[in-house]
């Protein structure tokens, strides 16, 4: 994960470590991997569990994205999905540059993943 923040760099990398670091805090029992290695992306893609996948994380080419596999049955009352908003079940948060990240909302937009992986 470290070699994928590097790699990114710019502002994209310094967002993308900051929300590690929000992920990764919001529940102890949060696992970090690298998944889905593949020749198009060989650095492979940042995944959160606990339970099943809270989230995935993208640097995309304007914005960091985190992709939440169970979005659309998640209450978001800061209104961060910005992002995927069409489908049924995934929704996403872009982050672009400039922007501030929004801490307390995203900590609890990932509790709030990690309670639904969990049936809680």
């Amino acid at each position: 994960m470290d070699a994928i923040v590097q790699g990114v760099g710019g502002w994209r990398g310094e967002t993308l470590a900051r929300v590690r670091a929000l992920v990764l805090g919001a529940s102890a029992g949060i696992v970090e991997e690298v998944k889905w290695k593949k020749p198009s992306k060989p650095e492979g893609v940042p995944v959160w569990s606990e339970g099943g996948i809270v989230c995935i994380g993208e640097a995309l080419k304007g914005a960091v994205r985190l992709t939440f596999p169970k979005g659309a049955q998640l209450a978001d009352p800061s209104g961060l999905f910005n992002a995927r908003l069409g489908g049924t079940t995934v929704r996403a948060v872009d982050l672009h540059e400039g922007e501030a990240i929004p801490r307390q909302p995203l900590v609890s937009l990932v509790r709030e993943a990690v309670r639904a992986n969990l049936g809680d």
